[in-house]
């Protein structure tokens, strides 16, 4: 693989990366709110903060193999 192309997979992968922490933030933003209002000890339902903490790891996760793979190797 040569630079350019080196480099454009970089920031491909890093962008969508970023995007996806982006999109999480705000999720993570969103839920914060919706527990400081109350919405969900009135409801019961805790499933919206199971899914956000899933989605972050997942997040994370990607990260750990795109560190490795561009940093590491």
């Amino acid at each position: 693989m040569g630079a350019a192309q080196f480099g454009a997979a970089f920031f491909t992968i890093t962008g969508f990366h970023g995007l996806h922490v982006s999109i999480g933030v705000l999720y993570l933003l969103w839920v914060a709110f919706k527990v400081l209002r109350g919405d969900l000890d009135r409801a019961g339902n805790y499933q919206l903060v199971e899914i956000a903490g899933l989605y972050w790891h997942f997040v994370d996760l990607v990260w750990v193999f795109i560190f490795a793979f561009f940093y590491l190797w």
